[in-house]
């Protein structure tokens, strides 16, 4: 695929606030990109590094509600990659947005070579392949951005304590049965380790299992877990609820992502 190709379709997210070009076939920006934007903290004068982005839609949501963010979008897919910084200048972000062609598995040498040194990063934001299947789909780019392997969370949580200076967070979305992995990850010798863990269920309705997390952690801390309220999508009759709405559409933070 070609990022100028007829393959690739214009869209419009967060009530219009951002305009993103992607692929019309394979894995499509949802929920999921918008929420880990809204639960990520971001400060001027900061750098958050969004490992696996796709098209940039996590990245570029943070850095528009974030003034004087600057923030690098990675992915492995020289395609997606292209249009990730495609969509970072359509935007009118690419002054403080850029893209970079890389496996989140490589080498710190491989990062350090495009710009990503240890310590660099106030923020990492991540939305890795959190399922595990059987039939794999047979488009490259969606199994790739779907499936992971036994080793896919711990590798990027390696990546993300690289990166981060202390006291620096990562936030990723997960499967919400995939919870007690994610702690367990987190509970990895990871150099300096992660502590402060914060947790956000997300709800599709009221009354329903959560269906996916949210969660945060902080490098080279010892403060203990915390378990938010959840946030929940829709109402009974299957309208988002103001607090989805003012997020989804709004581009607001989730008092989750606030220091």
């Amino acid at each position: 695929m070609s990022a100028d190709g007829g393959d690739v379709s214009d869209d419009a997210v967060l009530g219009g606030r951002l305009a993103l070009r992607q692929p019309r076939l394979g894995h499509r920006v949802g929920h999921d990109a918008i929420l880990l934007a809204a639960a990520t903290h971001g400060e001027a004068g900061g750098h958050a590094i969004d490992l696996g982005a796709g098209v940039g839609a996590a990245g570029l949501a943070l850095a528009r509600r974030v003034d004087g963010l600057g923030v690098t979008l990675v992915e492995i897919d020289p395609d997606l990659t292209a249009l990730a910084h495609g969509n970072a200048q359509r935007n009118g972000l690419g002054r403080r947005v850029r893209a970079v062609c890389l496996d989140v598995a490589a080498a710190a040498a491989a990062f350090a070579a495009a710009g990503l040194t240890a310590g660099s990063a106030t923020a990492v934001l991540m939305n890795p392949p959190f399922n595990v299947s059987q039939n794999p789909s047979p488009d490259d780019r969606r199994r790739t951005a779907h499936i992971a392997t036994g080793d896919t969370l711990r590798q990027w949580l390696a990546a993300a304590a690289r990166l981060l200076r202390p006291h620096g967070a990562v936030t990723l979305i997960w499967r919400a049965d995939g919870l007690g992995d994610v702690i367990g990850a987190l509970g990895s010798d990871f150099g300096s380790g992660f502590g402060a863990i914060a947790i956000l269920p997300v709800h599709p309705k009221p009354g329903a299992p959560a269906i996916r997390v949210l969660v945060r952690a902080v490098k080279a801390s010892r403060a203990a877990l915390a378990l938010w309220p959840g946030l929940v999508l829709a109402d009974a009759k299957g309208r988002p609820t103001p607090e989805a709405e003012a997020v989804l559409r709004n581009g607001d933070v989730l008092s989750f992502a606030l220091k």
